[in-house]
């Protein structure tokens, strides 16, 4: 008979079919939720006698099926017929719309799914819905809390059978998977076959939307979040929501998990120990994991890794907006809030926000003035370890690292390398908006500012803004009339190191400033630029009340007095009031019978 006559039970629910009544009738439990086989031992309940036998294989240990190739055991005939299949490499089930193949037919039914985007299976707690009935199982796990699976030399307990299967491992160090290329070893098969991917380049997840192509489907689901901006992970205690897994659980523990394990030097404590054991590396100065290029050493093995990504020019990481490509991935999430505006970290103090996170804290220490990073040999304090590093070198005076053109010594690595920059007019920083480009990434964000008007830093005296810290310092000295750049000639101070090099000048009578028409020479360029006005009779500084044009604004400004009546410049004698400073001293001179 073949498969065109055969006779087929339909489900009417959800259209599962069957060959045998009886097999549709136990399907229909499943929908009816009428499940009247309960377990003895852990009285978990089954809608069909069958599927508690299996169960209870569990309790007593009982493996009937045993493979001849790997000697692996299974309690049922049907999972060691779909476990042969592995050895044969047989992939009998073909989907009609990719032609991937697969070796059991549930596998291509799941599949078949992410083509239809069908999801039949649904949370009752939370309505989510799912195309798998495992990951329903274990998602409402999440709303009970239940982990059924217990490790037996720890007695630890996992929410998934696979979890307490890597866990084994870690009791018995056993990692039976190895690369045949690197002969890396691996606790899970997909491991393996996910780290072959690396040798083979190959990426066989691609978006439907743009064709990016991916080595892993998870990477793959998470990029496809992108593209609908979604977030499928909620918080049930303060409804925060989440794109990635990994962000929602480790938000989860903030509300759930208790900071066990403290630190003895600095009492910061935290969830896993592993993450106090790779802390205390900070205080031993410990670093284990060293580059076989350079020899850098570094105290985690994921900074090692991303430092090898350096040498390799590697930047697997890529802006769909801009395509800026980044080595790694923190990089591209900070980056991506340049072009959303993205600012998630908020001062409680003052309520200013930050778009990543480490700014925020340093922002925090000006509230408290704290200052955690001393100097062994001075003891002067500091807010930031970075600033406490280059203040070190004032005491040594190195600076290890030099120029092989101009031979010029900097105290950074970074800082030779934007140097260098400077050689090879390398410009790496580009602007999204005007597509201007910069060697530094810093130059950047400064000039971004430029585009978006942003003024973070504020004065506390009078409230004005300012783009850049600098600008702000300086503005500073206003209020507290700091002139710390004195003139060695004459003792005259200023309040800005450009000033006081301009004012060098009129001793030194150096007039770097030349005009190429008359070849007239000039202390500032601003000078020359306003000389050169007379040449090219450009009056650039109009009058809105008489329409006069003046070669300079400082004209102009005078002029205005004219309209406004306003005087200035006043006599201390006989208090008379004069528009111009000019003015003020040739009428002075009648008092003094100049």
């Amino acid at each position: 008979m073949n498969d065109s006559n055969k006779r087929y039970f339909a489900c009417n629910t959800c259209g599962q079919k069957f060959n045998e009544k009886r097999l549709l009738k136990n399907h229909f439990h499943a929908h009816t939720e009428l499940k009247q086989y309960s377990c003895d031992v852990c009285h978990e309940d089954f809608s069909v006698q069958s599927s508690l036998n299996v169960h209870f294989r569990k309790h007593t240990n009982e493996e009937h099926f045993s493979c001849d190739v790997c000697r692996s055991k299974f309690s049922r005939k049907v999972n060691l017929n779909e476990h042969l299949r592995t050895h044969a490499n047989e992939k009998s089930y073909s989907c009609n719309a990719c032609g991937k193949s697969f070796s059991h037919k549930v596998s291509l039914n799941r599949h078949i799914r992410t083509h239809t985007n069908e999801k039949p299976l649904f949370c009752d707690v939370c309505n989510k819905r799912f195309s798998q009935n495992g990951n329903l199982k274990r998602h409402l796990r999440t709303h009970t809390n239940e982990k059924p699976f217990s490790c037996d030399f720890c007695y630890k307990d996992f929410s998934e059978r696979s979890s307490l299967k890597v866990h084994l491992y870690t009791h018995t160090n056993e990692k039976p998977f190895s690369c045949i290329i690197c002969h890396k070893n691996f606790f899970r098969k997909n491991d393996l076959n996910r780290h072959l991917r690396t040798h083979t380049n190959e990426k066989p997840y691609s978006c439907d939307v743009c064709h990016k192509s991916f080595s892993r489907s998870s990477n793959l689901n998470q990029h496809l979040q992108i593209h609908t901006n979604e977030k499928s992970y909620s918080c049930d205690a303060c409804g925060k929501t989440f794109s990635h897994k990994s962000a929602f659980n480790r938000h989860i523990r903030a509300h759930t998990e208790e900071k066990r394990f403290s630190c003895d030097e600095c009492h910061k404590t935290f969830f896993l120990k592993d993450h106090l054991k790779v802390h205390l590396r900070v205080h031993t100065n410990e670093k284990p994991y060293s580059c076989d290029v350079c020899h850098k050493s570094f105290s985690q093995k994921g900074d090692l890794n991303r430092h090898l990504r350096t040498h390799k020019n590697e930047k697997p990481f890529s802006c769909d907006l801009c395509y800026k490509d980044f080595s790694r991935n923190s990089d591209l999430i900070r980056h991506l809030r340049i072009h959303t505006n993205e600012k998630p970290y908020s001062c409680d103090v003052c309520h200013k926000r930050f778009s990543v996170k480490s700014n925020l804290n340093r922002h925090i220490r000006t509230h408290a003035n704290e200052k955690p990073f001393s100097c062994d040999l001075c003891h002067k304090n500091f807010s930031q370890q970075s600033s406490l590093k280059v203040h070190l070198h004032t005491h040594t005076n190195e600076k290890p690292f030099s120029c092989d053109i101009c031979h010029k010594d900097f105290l950074w690595k970074n800082q030779l390398n934007l140097h260098l920059r400077t050689h090879t007019n390398e410009k790496h920083y580009s602007c999204y908006m005007c597509h201007k480009s910069f060697s530094q990434n810093g130059s950047l964000i400064k000039h971004l500012r430029i585009h978006t008007k942003e003024k973070p830093y504020s004065c506390d005296v009078c409230h004005k803004s300012f783009s850049e810290k600098d600008y702000l310092k300086v503005h500073l000295r206003v209020h507290t009339n700091e002139k710390p750049y004195s003139c060695d000639v004459c003792h005259k101070s200023f309040s800005q190191k450009g000033d006081l090099n301009r004012h060098l000048r009129t001793h030194k009578n150096e007039k770097p400033f030349s005009c190429d028409l008359c070849y007239k020479d000039f202390s500032r360029n601003s000078s020359l630029q306003r000389h050169l006005r007379m040449h090219y009779n450009e009056k650039s500084f109009s009058c809105d009340v008489c329409h006069k044009i003046f070669f300079r604004k400082d004209y102009l400004k005078v002029h205005l007095r004219v309209h406004t009546n306003e005087k200035p410049y006043s006599c201390d004698v006989c208090h008379k009031n004069f528009f111009q400073k000019s003015h003020l001293n040739r009428h002075l001179g009648i008092h003094t019978n100049k």
